[in-house]
């Protein structure tokens, strides 16, 4: 049975996989941190690098394990997109991609409250044939 961090964990990958900001900026609370390869912030300075890889790399997050202590949860899960379009100044190749990525939550009053992500960029980049000096 999952319990209620790990529901709204799981929501956040809902919304994340349908591509949704407004669903995603609900389920943290207002004054979130969210850290990140591409950049580090409160909701603000996320969303449009949110908008950025939705739109060129198509993501979509596949758990593969979850688990939660009190206000904490580990997330662990495969990402899959492709290059669609251009990213930060370099062309879409076309090429599809797959990484194993690990994200934790910090939850308070059943919102995300802290989030940080660790994630191989380096083979993801590598896997699309984009360099990374971006």
């Amino acid at each position: 049975m999952l319990r209620s961090n790990e529901k709204v964990v799981l929501a956040y990958v809902e919304a994340f996989n349908r591509w949704d900001i407004e669903g995603l900026c609900r389920l943290f609370t207002p004054d979130a941190l969210i850290y990140g390869v591409f950049g580090w912030g409160p909701l603000k300075k996320i969303q449009p690098i949110w908008a950025e890889l939705f739109e060129s790399f198509q993501i979509q997050l596949e758990v593969e394990s979850i688990l939660e202590e009190g206000d904490a949860v580990a997330m662990r899960y495969v990402e899959r997109g492709t290059s669609v379009k251009p990213f930060r100044g370099k062309p879409a190749t076309g090429r599809p991609y797959e990484i194993i990525a690990m994200e934790w939550f910090e939850l308070k009053g059943g919102l995300i409250h802290r989030r940080w992500g660790a994630r191989d960029m380096a083979s993801q980049f590598k896997q699309m044939g984009l360099p990374l000096d971006l």
